[in-house]
């Protein structure tokens, strides 16, 4: 994403630690998501108050605070183009607007899908769909405010979605390199052959649901670890308002509310039945539909309140404070509290109260304002009482992770620790961790070279060899298997170029044998162990099979995407066998002196390249997979599109057509 990349090299130039750092990618994102909300609630005619109103659910409702915001950056970085994208896609489904209305989805839906989220992927779909099934069996007209309801659409119809198709294809195509590299990653992943169980965990539990309005709701939920624990509702925190007014809507004019907001109303059910229901494929976690349904309910929410009537507001009012004292009885009789009931009851309490009092004095200024004022003040309390982070553990990261030492940036290491989530939270280690086992992917910080790391998709070969956890934790007793029989010459280790050996304090194994390993660093996080002489080069010549000649390899020269050296193979009739320690993808290529050469692995691990006997000079591997060739041509031929026809767009501006 050119929008995430940039932000992030802006915010590193600062001078901000690493938890501040995040902070401020994170709140840059939360005012972009709540910007986007509110045009799209601005777009359907609403007011202002009423378009703050959902953009402050939008942004600040609590799976977005408490998931997105303080441990998925990933998720608010895709998400925060999601109301964007539903805006623009309203836009290129206006009749009314220019005929170039269709390059208004392209950039959104890009930023949307280069967020790096595939959930939000499916969550803009499950949107396109439904507002193409909106455009195709309804017509909008100038004059009347809501849809009216026409008969079966013929041909005729379908070309008013013409336009969103348009927009939403090029988006797809400044957007190839993204989704075309996750299709090609996932493939024979870890992720992709997920356990049974990692389905059904994180699924919204159907009495879990009252925490919409009281987020101290203590249920049992499904956790990482597929079991039942207690947990509060924090994730359903909405600010109170919406789900009462929507509620206020179908009791006191149900017909008409359902008439307006039919659509929107359709989408909030097929989402609150998907945060409920497991998971398939590559996908778990079902409450990641959560900031959605935040969405479609405020915007709900919002119509209803755009239509009542002064008696109805104060019915409103009256009703959130009835449930809210229902509520408060009914976690005490149904032992649901949790932890943090009080005072945060009280303070809705006062809210509530407050709310009727405002809507009693009639004072229109106050009464438009009142539900956004009742939305921040009951999520800032919300966050105030409970730990917004009570789901993922917090580590305590040091400035010092910028520097190597006491590690060796030459070497390729392999880090054995036990689970980070048990091990290294702030609960177990208030102090500094990392400095010795870099934990997940803290080694890119300064530089230095691991096998294991964080990912989510676990690529094939690491996951598989090592049996690696998410958070590049590898199986204790599998370590322990690779330290005593494979850390010798000619073993696996030193096949894939591992020269450093960091054993957690938390293990008593040391690689073996002894004599080819020494103690080079020793703390109370861990030990260091160095393979004995140089560390191994990052190109060098093998022969693991017995039938390869060495070849003199010089010069060598390491880039982010390329590794080059100076090759030269002995003449005779045995290849020289090039082997290169770097993470083994689908995709690299070689080339010596513009000559290509087929690219091998050593059990889906390392490059490897057969050279022809006699062959010298330079030898460059390069990653260049399919995706990115296919996926950047894609991308390159979709941007021309698009500034091609924003040329004649600006030049040709009051260019409309008129409304079928």
């Amino acid at each position: 994403s050119v929008f995430i990349n940039a932000l992030i090299v802006c915010v590193w130039k600062l001078p901000l630690t690493f938890s501040q750092q995040a902070a401020a990618v994170s709140i840059a994102h939360l005012a972009v998501l709540s910007a986007g909300a509110f045009l799209v609630a601005h777009g359907r005619k609403l007011s202002g108050p009423l378009s703050i109103f959902v953009a402050l659910v939008a942004s600040l409702n609590g799976w977005i605070i408490c998931w997105g915001a303080s441990d998925w950056f990933g998720a608010l970085g895709a998400f925060t183009w999601l109301p964007w994208a539903w805006w623009a896609a309203e836009q290129a489904l206006d009749p009314t607007r220019s005929r170039w209305r269709f390059l208004w989805p392209a950039p959104f839906v890009y930023l949307l899908i280069a967020g790096g989220f595939p959930y939000t992927v499916l969550m803009l779909a499950l949107v396109l769909v439904c507002l193409a099934l909106r455009a195709v069996f309804e017509v909008r007209t100038v004059e009347t405010a809501s849809p009216a309801r026409t008969g079966p659409g013929g041909l005729a119809r379908l070309t008013r979605i013409g336009p969103l198709l348009a927009g939403v294809t090029l988006g797809l195509g400044l957007a190839a390199p993204a989704w075309l590299a996750l299709l090609d990653y996932v493939h024979g992943s870890a992720r992709e052959s997920l356990h049974p169980s990692a389905h059904w965990q994180w699924l919204v539990p159907w009495n879990a649901w009252p925490g919409l309005i009281l987020p101290s709701w203590t249920v049992n939920w499904s956790n990482f670890s597929s079991r039942l624990v207690p947990h509060g509702a924090t994730e359903l925190a909405c600010g109170l308002v919406p789900p009462i007014a929507l509620l206020t809507g179908f009791l006191v004019n149900g017909r008409a509310i359902l008439k307006k907001i039919r659509w929107e109303t359709a989408l909030l059910f097929v989402v609150f039945i998907l945060a409920m229901s497991p998971t398939a494929g590559a996908f778990r976690w079902s409450f990641r539909w959560l900031p959605l349904l935040h969405l479609v309910l405020a915007l709900c929410a919002a119509e209803a309140l755009s239509s009542f009537s002064p008696k109805q507001r104060r019915f409103t009012a009256f009703l959130m404070l009835l449930l809210v004292i229902m509520l408060i009885i009914g976690v005490l009789v149904l032992r649901t509290s949790g932890d943090h009931l009080f005072p945060l009851g009280w303070i809705f309490l006062g809210l509530a109260l407050g709310w009727l009092l405002v809507e009693s004095l009639q004072r229109n200024f106050l009464c438009e304002w009142a539900p956004a004022a009742v939305v921040f003040a009951a999520l800032l309390a919300t966050y105030i009482c409970i730990p917004p982070n009570s789901g993922v553990p917090k580590y305590n990261l040091a400035q010092s992770l910028l520097e190597p030492q006491p590690l060796d940036p030459h070497r390729l290491y392999l880090s054995v620790y036990p689970t980070p989530a048990t091990f290294y939270r702030v609960e177990a280690k208030p102090g500094p961790v990392g400095q010795i086992v870099r934990l997940g992917s803290t080694s890119m910080w300064a530089g230095l070279r691991f096998v294991n790391g964080y990912s989510p998709i676990r690529p094939a070969g690491v996951a598989r060899e090592f049996a690696s956890a998410i958070h590049g934790e590898v199986d204790p007793d599998l370590a322990q298997w690779f330290l005593q029989h494979q850390a010798g010459e000619n073993g696996l280790l030193e096949r894939i170029g591992i020269d450093g050996i960091i054993v957690a304090r938390e293990f008593n194994f040391t690689p073996q044998p002894a004599a080819e390993w020494e103690l080079a660093t020793e703390a109370d996080e861990g030990r260091v162990f160095h393979r004995r002489g140089q560390p191994i080069p990052t190109v060098r010549s093998v022969n693991f099979s017995g039938k390869n000649s060495i070849a003199k390899i010089t010069d060598i020269v390491a880039g982010r995407n390329y590794v080059s050296a100076f090759v030269v193979a002995p003449d005779g009739d045995r290849p020289a066998l090039i082997a290169v320690s770097r993470p083994f993808f689908p995709g690299y290529r070689a080339q010596i002196d513009r000559r290509d050469l087929a690219v091998f692995s050593e059990r889906s691990l390392i490059p490897l390249i057969d050279v022809p006997p006699g062959t010298h000079g330079r030898l460059t591997l390069y990653y260049r997979p399919d995706w990115l060739i296919y996926g950047s041509a894609l991308a390159i031929i979709s941007a021309a599109v698009c500034l091609i026809f924003a040329f004649f767009a600006i030049r040709n501006p009051r260019k409309r057509v008129t409304s079928v």
